[in-house]
């Protein structure tokens, strides 16, 4: 017997960091992984299955979403640790700045960049997330998966090849946590450390407004946000969606935008970058869903 919320033409907007975006088939936020087993062992074959945590590295479409949508933000959130080891297990929906905070306070070090991630594990996991020079996988000793059958896997990191902002994975097997090797550390030195981090980022970032962080990977060598700035786009416009003034790799929900406004916003950096400085930037915010028919 399943255990977890289910909903029907559920608004996606309030499960992502840009608030935009149409309604899913289906929503499911599951009580715990034995629940999320039971419900996977429940669905078709054939039945389209995506998973969201924070939201903050998707932009859904404004025409909504086929099939169900697993939400892991709220869901998803132990976590553990064997001290001796310095090994720290972290479920899907714990979010990387809690996860940064938690393993700093056991006296463990390592995972400090990850409070400036604004995302899940989980979303780190299939995605290697990183900034201020950590990356995820860095640190990550072995995963659990599971796939549309319920069963669950723990897997080495060595059986899967990880790069800059992409993993690989078996298909229809999904990350729902991850075994984290750290180093012992000092609780006050890396608090402090991650209080200098977030000041950083509170500083460069726009991140009290609504927007999905970074929206292009850095090219070889350069950075994105440098290549939008010198392309005159800060400020750039389309619809309710912006270029943030404070960091052009930015892409803000001025309170009016939809998931069109920001999809086409998008295309037009990519396009202006390209004229200007002959660079092909690359999103790194995954599109998903379908556009809206009038």
């Amino acid at each position: 017997m399943q255990r977890g919320r289910l909903m029907r033409n559920a608004s996606l907007a309030e499960y992502n960091s840009w608030r935009v975006g149409g309604s899913a088939e289906m929503l499911y936020i599951p009580a715990d992984l034995s629940d999320l087993a039971i419900f996977l062992q429940q669905q078709p074959a054939d039945m389209p299955i995506f998973w969201l945590g924070l939201g903050s590295n998707v932009l859904i479409r404004d025409g909504g979403m086929d099939g169900v949508v697993i939400v892991t933000q709220g869901a998803l959130t132990n976590l553990t640790i064997q001290q001796a080891d310095c090994l720290v297990r972290a479920e899907a929906g714990v979010s990387c700045a809690q996860l940064a905070r938690y393993t700093a306070r056991q006296d463990l070090t390592g995972l400090e960049f990850m409070a400036g991630i604004p995302g899940t594990v989980g979303g780190a996991l299939a995605m290697n997330a990183g900034c201020y020079g950590g990356e995820t996988w860095q640190w990550v000793q072995q995963v659990e998966t599971i796939d549309r059958s319920g069963k669950r896997r723990i897997r080495p990191a060595s059986e899967f090849e990880v790069g800059y902002r992409h993993v690989s994975r078996y298909p229809d097997e999904w990350f729902v946590a991850g075994h984290f090797k750290l180093s012992p550390g000092e609780k006050t030195r890396s608090l402090e450390n991650i209080r200098v981090l977030l000041e950083k980022r509170n500083a460069s970032q726009p991140t009290g407004l609504p927007n999905c962080g970074s929206v292009f990977r850095n090219p070889p060598g350069q950075y994105a946000a440098k290549l939008i700035e010198l392309s005159g786009l800060k400020g750039a416009t389309i619809g309710g969606a912006s270029v943030s003034e404070k960091h052009a790799n930015f892409i803000i929900n001025e309170g009016s935008a939809t998931a069109n406004d920001i999809e086409k916003l998008i295309k037009h950096i990519g396009e202006k970058v390209m004229l200007e400085h002959g660079v092909s930037l690359i999103p790194e915010v995954c599109f998903v869903g379908r556009e809206l028919t009038r």
